[in-house]
């Protein structure tokens, strides 16, 4: 329980630590969240998870749920930065594509766990990938593309990890592409293709699309091995950086902490990944191995995304980072995920 819990504290303690120097609101409502996701892997310690999440009803109920909710905020929710994501409740605000997050990993896992054998077929592969293009395309409408990045990571995720052969992978990526040509032309908003395209001319438009990733690699490059010091850091203190509690809050906490505290940040979020891959080859039944799987491909892809757009690796797209940035809905799904693979290496033989 150490190894899994302990990179995730380091990282939570990180992420706290910027918040206190740059919003002490933010700090202290994000200690609520993360108290929050704490019981909830208390709860699970007690409670038997496979007990609920075994009935299909539920999985598809909770997906259901969420792609209506996701709807709802597009047409009633309150536009916070340039989308309708959300849903207000006086100072809280909550996410739905959150939990169609968690839901599609349990979805898939049921899915793929029930057709190993099958897994090769184009009934499957096609219905797989109506389950993720569904949210994806109204994430793409809110507009929300990191989502949609998401959801079509972790489907390719679950598809390579479930023994697909190569011809039938090729066909996926070019299924993929054609969709993607589709939510090019048709879907997207003008900044996301300028986001997108700047991110290959990355000297243009300084004080355009490329702003914040100029910004973050100042903050980076400024940085030195040890920081500029706790609430130092000029970028993010003077509202230079954009963003720096949630999507950058990553280039943020280099400039204060420093290049060190940054690789340390890195090396404990790899080890949180491995920590989960190896309880998912140590689980007892396929549909816990891929829930494991499935959430190591989304923290891994996130945290891809997120460090990637800091440094100019990766287009923009706005995604946080897991259990670093600000967020009550993220770091509760975070928590919620950790709490179920949690359980899975209590209940499981091989696991310790």
């Amino acid at each position: 329980m150490l190894a899994l819990f302990l990179p995730v504290g380091i990282i939570v303690t990180a992420g706290l630590a910027m918040l206190s120097a740059l919003s002490f609101h933010l700090f202290w409502m994000q200690l609520i969240w993360v108290a929050i996701g704490i019981a909830l892997v208390l709860l699970f310690l007690f409670i038997d998870w496979r007990s609920i999440f075994n009935f299909r009803w539920i999985i598809w109920g909770c997906y259901g749920l969420g792609v209506i909710l996701m709807i709802l905020a597009y047409l009633q929710g309150p536009i916070i930065r340039n989308t309708r994501s959300w849903f207000a409740f006086g100072p809280f605000t909550v996410q739905p594509v959150e939990l169609v997050k968690i839901a599609i990993i349990f979805l898939y896992a049921n899915y793929f766990s029930r057709r190993h054998l099958a897994v090769a077929r184009w009934q499957t592969i096609i219905s797989s990938f109506i389950f993720f293009v569904i949210p994806a395309a109204i994430a793409a409408v809110l507009p929300d593309l990191g989502s949609v990045v998401i959801f079509a990571a972790i489907w390719f995720g679950f598809l390579f990890l479930s023994g697909l052969p190569a011809r039938r992978i090729a066909a996926c990526v070019l299924i993929f592409f054609l969709t993607a040509g589709f939510i090019w032309v048709y879907v997207l908003k003008d900044y996301h293709r300028a986001r997108i395209i700047g991110y290959f001319s990355p000297q243009q438009s300084s004080l355009g699309v490329n702003y914040s990733m100029i910004q973050s690699k100042i903050a980076i490059g400024s940085a030195g091995l040890f920081g500029k010091g706790y609430g130092q850091g000029t970028q993010a203190q003077l509202g230079f950086l954009s963003e720096p509690t949630e999507d950058f809050i990553f280039p943020a906490f280099i400039e204060e902490w420093g290049v060190a505290g940054g690789f340390l940040v890195i090396a404990v979020f790899l080890f949180l990944i491995f920590r989960i891959l190896a309880i998912g080859m140590l689980a007892d039944k396929n549909f816990e191995k891929f829930i494991c799987l499935g959430t190591a491909t989304m923290f891994g892809i996130q945290f891809l995304l997120n460090a990637g757009s800091a440094t100019g690796l990766t287009p923009v797209v706005g995604v946080t980072f897991p259990f670093l940035s600000y967020g009550g809905s993220s770091m509760i799904a975070d928590f919620f995920l950790l709490a179920v693979i949690n359980s899975v290496r209590q209940r499981s033989r091989g696991s310790s």
